[in-house]
């Protein structure tokens, strides 16, 4: 990560505020002019605004993406056509702005956002895909207007700083939502809806739900499907959650097709081409390994259900790590339907659990210190028809780099 290394140290973030970055904002006069799209969401916001960025790309426009976290260096959150910010752009915007940076005491996300949106603007992109951290109303994410509001989905995450119940995290996630501004929702419980609109109808923002794709298809490319006006679609994820996240992007593009038109041909083109690293990435031609940052209780669900439909009749292997602050009783109760043995192991990260903290579980699950051992040991166990790597996106980008 040359480039967080030159930039220098930073606050974590654990408080999440926004007093410091405000102070800083301001003190710059910061302003934004590219039009953006802004999505929030427990799952599927960065597949949704990688579809949609992808059409548009191919549709001929320039278009920035700013997504997170990056699996192995900062570069990775933003990019331009595909193409990632290089290392002197980052220090350049950087360096414009150090010593206020480190006087507002910022954080690292705090600094990406403020670096990839000036890189937008620079850049002069025509449309922008912003994806928040985490929440809405006080992310780092949370300072322009954007041209479309996408909450993908809501669930119990990060209790401890959105709120202990759907209907309270929805209203951190709504407070993306701007006056007269549209707003797409993916499926979400009712409580967690009914604030949402009760958010949207306070600010005239016209509401716009996903609808239920048909006729899915899984082949040995992908997932083919219908969905409204689009018939036979085809992505090239073998993951079941990826056709929602698709059927997103196409109601965020029938949203704003008048003001950014793209033709039908080029539409499925991007669709297709679309790739995500880690997310039901599959690597190893001989034994496949399965590598994906489902890293709470939603997407590990999603997560298994994709397993069920891909592979239904194969024994499937586990090696599983989590950050310290994931509901593990939870994500381990839903991979652990779907998958034949399942081994427990740490990575080096500040917030990976290791041995003790999954004390409980000892008896059920063995422990390797090394997931690359664990790895092995399931490589070589001839009852093993596929390797499953997940827990965390941090944990799956760890793998895929030490196997490279």
């Amino acid at each position: 990560m040359k480039s967080i290394n030159t930039l220098g140290s930073f606050r974590a973030g654990d408080d999440y505020q926004r007093d410091n970055f405000d102070r800083f904002l301001k003190k710059i006069s910061f302003s934004y002019d590219v039009p953006s799209i802004h999505i929030a969401g427990s799952n599927g916001k960065g597949s949704t605004a990688s579809y949609l960025a992808k059409i548009y790309e191919e549709g001929g426009y320039k278009v920035g993406l700013f997504i997170s976290p990056a699996l192995n260096e900062i570069n990775e959150s933003i990019s331009i056509n595909g193409k990632l910010i290089n290392d002197s752009d980052i220090i350049s915007i950087f360096n414009e702005k150090k010593s206020l940076i480190e006087k507002c005491d910022l954080s690292i996300f705090e600094t990406l956002t403020y670096i990839a949106l000036t890189y937008f603007s620079k850049e002069k992109c025509d449309i922008a895909i912003i994806e928040c951290g985490m929440g809405g109303e006080i992310d780092a994410t949370n300072i322009f207007t954007p041209i479309l509001s996408i909450i993908t989905s809501i669930s119990l995450e990060h209790t401890d700083k959105l709120g202990k119940t759907l209907s309270e995290i929805a209203e951190q996630k709504a407070g993306i939502i701007k006056d007269d501004i549209p707003v797409l929702v993916g499926k979400l419980e009712e409580d967690a809806l009914n604030t949402i609109l009760e958010v949207a109808n306070e600010k005239k923002s016209h509401l716009v739900e996903t609808s239920i794709p048909s006729s899915i298809e899984l082949t040995k490319e992908g997932y083919e499907f219908d969905y409204l006006t689009y018939p036979h679609v085809h992505i090239s994820s073998m993951a079941d959650y990826s056709v929602y996240d698709a059927c997103l992007a196409l109601d965020a593009y029938e949203i704003l097709h008048d003001r950014f038109s793209v033709s039908l041909d080029k539409i499925y083109a991007g669709l297709k081409k679309m790739f995500i690293p880690c997310r039901f990435e599959i690597i190893n031609k001989e034994k496949p390994i399965i590598i994906d940052g489902a890293h709470n209780p939603e997407s590990m669900k999603k997560l298994a259900i994709s397993l069920q439909k891909a592979y239904p009749s194969k024994r499937i292997f586990c090696v599983f790590t989590c950050f310290k602050d994931k509901n593990l009783n939870s994500m381990l109760s839903f991979i652990g339907e779907v998958v034949d043995k399942l081994y427990l192991t740490t990575f080096p990260h500040v917030r990976a659990r290791d041995e003790m903290d999954y004390f409980l579980y000892a008896d059920e699950y063995p422990f390797f210190l090394n997931p690359l051992e664990a790895i092995e040991t399931c490589l070589k166990d001839e009852d093993c028809n596929i390797v499953l790597v997940t827990g965390s996106l941090a944990f799956a980008g760890y793998i895929k780099e030490e196997i490279k």
